[in-house]
């Protein structure tokens, strides 16, 4: 077993670590002998869940794990987003399924870059396109001895300067152009990224969508996964699913009137909401 030169353990309960990191959100994590993989920021991190909470490991020495706790969201009062939910019988059916998933708050040009790529993608071939990605144009990282090599997520700056060839080469398709058009408008500073923390969720909302290969949904997946917007609600194949079949059934429904039905009946974290119903339906409802 790879052990790092680093250990913490975090005390959190109601913690499905399996779930957050496989339901979909980021894309840089790996089952490895018994634990999670995976890179944040510059870091090397290996996680698993043990009795009371998560045990990382890095492989340098760690003065301040705040970076860590943010990512994982650990300080979240779980209980209090799952009494937010609405008191239907879908939500209790995912909740009861799914009950330790959390969100994730991630570094918004790697969450950005990396939806760009999910367009018409699986989660496992999204997760190659990222790994390419990274070994191409990220840094090497610090492992533990023996450890194959892991790279950085490249900056905007990196791959602002790559061709479209270079980029379609990481197997990203039709997705290339796109990504290096938006990496090359944030390296030149035409969206701040950091900026839309402080704006309104329509407002951040409205600036990502002036970007090349965003569109509402991926908009919407930043604004939850980067930035922590309760009010944005992606919708993708899996939760159109979820609502037709469950709120829906006997319905035939616009999708104006489900985007409308999704904007009110969710409540404070309708985000937290959503992420529930769309890992309910992929991995656990009985279709």
């Amino acid at each position: 077993m790879h052990i790092g030169e680093c250990e913490m353990t975090f005390a959190v309960r109601d913690y499905d670590l399996d779930a957050t990191l496989m339901s979909g959100q980021a894309f840089r994590w790996r089952w490895s002998e018994g634990a999670w993989e995976g890179v944040i920021s510059a870091h090397w991190v290996r996680l698993r869940a043990c009795e009371g909470g998560i045990v990382a490991e890095t492989a340098l020495p760690i003065g301040d794990w705040s970076w860590l706790r943010e990512y994982l969201q650990i300080e979240v009062d779980l209980d209090a987003v799952l009494l937010s939910f609405p008191d239907d019988e879908p939500m209790r059916a995912a909740v009861a399924a799914c009950r330790g998933l959390r969100l994730l708050r991630q570094e918004p040009w790697e969450c950005l870059a990396s939806f760009i790529l999910s367009s018409s993608k699986q989660i496992v071939q999204i997760q190659q396109i990222v790994s390419v990605l990274c070994e191409r144009f990220g840094r090497a990282l610090l492992t533990p001895l023996g450890h194959e090599p892991v790279y950085s997520f490249p900056t905007a700056d990196r791959l602002a300067a790559a061709s479209e060839g270079e980029l379609r080469n990481c197997k990203m398709g039709f997705r290339a152009p796109n990504l290096r058009a938006t990496a090359k408008a944030i390296a030149e500073g035409a969206i701040n990224l950091e900026s839309l923390r402080t704006r309104t969720v329509q407002e951040a909302r409205e600036e990502l969508l002036k970007l090349p290969g965003v569109g509402a949904k991926i908009a919407n997946c930043v604004l939850l996964f980067a930035y922590g917007f309760q009010a944005a609600f992606p919708v993708d194949v899996w939760v159109m699913k979820a609502l037709r079949q469950l709120y829906f059934a006997k319905r035939r429904p616009s999708r104006q009137r489900l985007l409308r039905f999704t904007a009110t009946h969710f409540g404070a974290y309708a985000g937290y909401a959503q992420q529930y119903l769309f890992h309910y339906m992929r991995t656990k409802r009985d279709l």
